[in-house]
Parts: C-alpha cells; sequence; structure tokens
C-alpha cells in the first residue's frame, strides 16, 4: 500500500489499483466492469491531498469503497407497499431459489413489516414446486393459494387476488415458473401475467453463485419485463457478492434483497455500504452485530463479561458462545462479516464439522471437569477422547487452545479479539 506520500499520484497508486482490480475479479465482477471501475476511482482520487492521519493506502481504499457503495446504489431499497393489496411477481430461472425466497419474503412482511401476505403457487409445471410452497407456509403460517386443476398460471393469480381481497391479505406473493435456460414460452408466460394482473412490483431472483451467467440472465428478463428491483439468493460465506456489482452495473436496477441460507430468517434487505465492504474483504460487521443482538441474551452478555473480568471463564460459558454462534447461522457466514475474516472462510480456515466435534468433547466432560479446566489430566483426557469419539490429541488439542481463548477473554476490548474468536473456535479441535 501507499505509505510516506502527500498527495495520490499515477505513479504511487498503480500497484494499489491493481490489488482493487484484483479484489473485484476474485468476488466475481466482470473483468470489463472490474476495469472500467478502477479507472474512474483513479480519475476520482488523482491529486487528492491525503491527510496527515490517514495513509494514501487508506484513502484509496476509502474512495474505492465510496465508488463501490454509489455504483450499487448508495442507499438500501425496498418494495413499497402502496396498494391493498400490494401484488409481488417473481421471476427467475428455476434453481435460482425463487420458491424458497418467495416464502422468506412472505415471512418477512409477516413479522417484520405486520402484513399479512399471501402466496400464490404459479408454477404449473413442476408439482413439486406447489407443494413446496404449501410445505413452506404451512411451516410459516402463511397462507398458500393454489390450485393443480387450473393449468393457466394468469387464472391462478386473478383468482388469487380476489381471494386476497376478501381475505384482508395485504401482500400477495406470485411464485412462477422458471426453466434450466431462458425461453420464449416462459417469457411469453411471465410478460402476459405482468400485463394481466399488473403486480405493483417485479423481483428478478438471481442465485449469486452463477456468477455471469446471472448477469445475462438479469438482462435477458430485464428487457422483457423491466423489473423493479433484484434479489441475490444464495449469498453464503463463500461467496464475496461480486454478482451484486455487476447486475446492478448491467442493468441499472437496485438490488432489494438478500438470501443467505436455507433458513425462514436467512435473508436480509440489500444494504450497498455493506456489501462494498464485503467484495474488498473488509467484511459486514454491521450485520454481525445486528444478528448477533437478535440471538444474544443480553443479561446473559454481561453476566458473561463479568465472568471475564473477573478470569473466570471455563468451559460451561465456552460452550454456550459456541451454541448462541451456531443460532446466528453457519460458521462460515458470520465469519465472513468479519473484517478479515472472509478469506479464512473461502479458503476452509473455519471448519464448520469442528464444532460438533467441540460440542462433543466438552459435553463429555463432569460438571467439575468443566468448571476447572485445570483437573483434567491424563487419565481424564482418554476417558474424553473415548466418550466423544475423538483422540487424545485432538483433547489435548483443545484444552491447549481454550487456554489461549482465556487469555484472549482478558483483552476483549481488542477490535479484533472476536475475529481471533471466530478463526480459533472454528478450528477446534481440529486447528489446520
Amino acid at each position: 500500500m501507499l505509505k510516506g506520500q502527500g498527495k495520490i499520484t499515477e505513479i504511487n497508486i498503480s500497484e494499489t489499483l491493481k490489488e482493487i482490480r484484483r479484489a473485484l475479479i476474485d468476488a466475481d465482477v466482470n473483468y470489463k466492469i472490474a476495469k472500467d471501475f478502477t479507472e474512474k476511482v483513479k480519475e476520482k482520487a488523482l491529486g487528492r491531498s491525503v491527510l496527515t492521519a490517514v495513509s494514501p493506502g487508506q484513502l484509496m481504499i476509502k474512495i474505492t469503497h465510496e465508488e463501490l457503495t454509489d455504483l450499487m446504489g448508495s442507499q438500501e431499497t425496498t418494495v413499497e407497499l402502496s396498494a391493498n393489496p400490494t401484488v409481488i411477481l417473481m421471476a427467475g430461472l428455476q434453481g435460482s431459489g425463487k420458491t424458497t425466497f418467495s416464502a422468506k419474503l412472505a415471512n418477512y412482511f409477516k413479522n417484520k413489516r405486520g402484513k399479512n401476505p399471501l402466496l400464490v403457487a404459479c408454477d404449473v409445471y413442476r408439482p413439486a414446486a406447489i407443494q413446496q410452497l404449501k410445505t413452506l407456509g404451512s411451516q410459516l403460517g402463511v397462507e398458500v393459494y393454489a390450485d393443480e386443476n387450473e393449468k393457466k398460471p394468469v387464472n391462478i393469480a386473478k383468482a388469487a387476488i380476489q381471494q386476497a381481497k376478501m381475505n384482508e391479505n395485504t401482500v400477495v406473493i406470485i411464485d412462477t415458473a422458471g426453466r434450466l435456460a431462458v425461453d420464449e414460452q416462459m417469457m411469453n408466460e411471465i410478460a402476459e401475467l405482468k400485463k394481466i394482473i399488473h403486480p405493483q412490483e417485479i423481483l428478478f431472483i438471481v442465485d449469486s453463485m452463477t456468477g455471469q451467467d446471472a448477469v445475462n440472465t438479469a438482462k435477458a428478463f430485464n428487457d422483457r419485463l423491466d423489473f423493479d428491483g433484484v434479489v441475490l439468493t444464495k449469498l453464503d460465506g463463500d461467496t464475496r457478492g461480486g454478482a451484486a456489482l455487476t447486475i446492478k452495473a448491467v442493468v441499472n436496477k437496485p438490488i432489494k434483497f438478500v438470501g443467505t441460507g436455507e433458513k425462514p430468517d436467512a435473508m436480509d434487505v440489500f444494504y450497498p455500504a455493506r456489501m462494498a465492504d464485503r467484495i474488498l474483504g473488509m467484511g459486514d460487521i454491521v450485520s454481525f452485530v445486528e444478528k448477533a443482538q437478535e440471538q444474544f441474551d443480553v443479561e446473559e452478555a454481561k453476566k458473561l463479561q463479568k465472568r471475564i473480568a473477573k478470569n473466570q471463564f471455563d468451559f460451561n460459558d465456552f460452550l454456550q458462545q459456541l451454541q448462541q454462534i451456531k443460532k446466528m447461522g453457519g460458521i462460515k457466514d458470520i465469519a465472513s462479516m468479519l473484517p478479515g475474516m472472509g478469506g479464512a472462510a473461502k479458503e476452509g480456515e473455519i471448519d464448520e464439522k469442528s464444532f460438533k466435534q467441540t460440542e462433543a468433547i466438552i459435553q463429555s466432560m463432569t460438571p467439575a471437569e468443566r468448571l476447572n479446566p485445570q483437573i483434567i489430566n491424563g487419565s481424564r483426557r482418554k476417558r474424553l477422547a473415548s466418550g466423544s469419539g475423538t483422540t487424545i490429541q485432538d483433547v489435548n488439542r483443545l484444552i491447549k487452545q481454550f487456554e489461549d481463548m482465556q487469555k484472549m477473554m482478558k483483552m476483549f476490548n481488542n477490535k479484533q479479539a472476536m475475529s481471533g474468536m471466530m478463526k480459533m473456535m472454528g478450528k477446534m479441535p481440529f486447528g489446520r
């Protein structure tokens, strides 16, 4: 990175621009868009004076972050519930996660926005899709309209909207048919749906892991439907989200939501600034904190802080923290939100399977051993290995890493302590 420079010049930023372009391409941003973007950053940066408190490299990252955020829409945008009922048409290819996300969206409107949603099964070609939507609706307590005897999606949608008006459903979410590739029949069918039912919102659902193919599909759908927004699904710990930047650059439509896992609440409003952090490998600490606030008990956290302050952190506390992190989602997803941890998650340094092994060892301990790990001698370690289906070496490694964890807890005010803890917890007991 740039050091000891008072001004950004073409010479001293060339290497930094290469690093930025590399980060974008690693995040699955289209090469041409990455190149055009770095040129724009270069134009904006050249000649900028550098404050004494900020290095030129840091200023370059700041400018890049601002431009990325601006390119992806600056502010989050969501669905405006302007009608009663508000009709939302879901479009996308088969396998994009459209049916699952339709249910997640219904769950979001029901639990976070206090609405009464109706899910509509308009995929008349796949009986499994209708059953999947019914199953998801039942699990979430959301009403589902389906008519397996009707073969015209338009008729199903019209009947569903009439029912929604009678039953006072405030949001109608229509799940449509997809194909393995864009074809004329599918496009004509969904275009007819748009023309006849006049949805207030059309959302294009795309699998964020499909890279450049996602962009081509988005353009084809937008040319026919002129959709209102994009939903990126499968944005898990291994996906850096470059498709978000590329799609926004190509179709110029806002990304409104992201899907991050299989659970009904594994979705979020799309925040451009947070995605810029993620693409640049800077983590998404805000989302991490929000997830933590949803799952962590405030009183329990206060008790834990007191125990840490008194150097009383034991295996009971450790097991509790392990289970809290599991509630927040997959360890890779959580790690990818933390600054500096995205690469570790992607490269396999964070081992999901290790969590189960670690739990097995701790759950094999007696109450006295959990409270006082120092009493775990050779014979006790042998018993723990046998009881947890691991080896004595695994038990030894866990105890050693736990001792390191105890030391780390003493410096929890350090901003890197959480990242260190995540990496350590993810590697127990089989550190790489």
